[in-house]
């Protein structure tokens, strides 16, 4: 009974995770379905001189947004030349969650299996239990 219910939810999992997939591979053709629409009729409206119109209850408006993004290689560059013209308070210093955690996992091995003391009280440590799920090979 309990290797019927383990062989029911590992089917379960498979198949949840194969929709997952699926939705995510869906939902990325929707995002450029959905930028390529955004591109059109933002051309045709510029084109025409709309600047807005009403289609079926829903108001669709023209609008112009300024974007910037660091060139390659150059984020230390400005983060400096924020910094120095008094704009700092825009530089956000982060850590990626799975570099942290990865860290964390030496240091605690390199530790005797405990926190080392200076990372106490600064970061919440957890275990979670999952099921890996891969091709069998043939």
């Amino acid at each position: 009974m309990q290797q019927e219910t383990m062989f029911e939810l590992a089917d379960r999992l498979k198949a949840l995770r194969d929709q997952k997939d699926a939705l995510e591979t869906e939902l990325k053709q929707v995002n450029m379905d959905i930028d390529n629409a955004d591109k059109r009729l933002a051309n045709l409206m510029a084109d025409t001189e709309t600047q807005n119109f009403t289609r079926a209850g829903v108001l669709f408006c023209l609008t112009t947004k300024t974007r910037a993004s660091v060139l390659s290689g150059q984020k230390d560059a400005l983060y400096g030349a924020l910094r120095a013209k008094g704009f700092g308070d825009l530089v956000y210093e982060t850590v990626n969650a799975n570099s942290l955690s990865a860290f964390v996992k030496e240091q605690i091995e390199a530790n005797g299996d405990t926190l080392p003391v200076w990372l106490e009280g600064l970061i919440s440590v957890f275990e979670k239990t999952t099921v890996g799920v891969r091709k069998a090979p043939k």
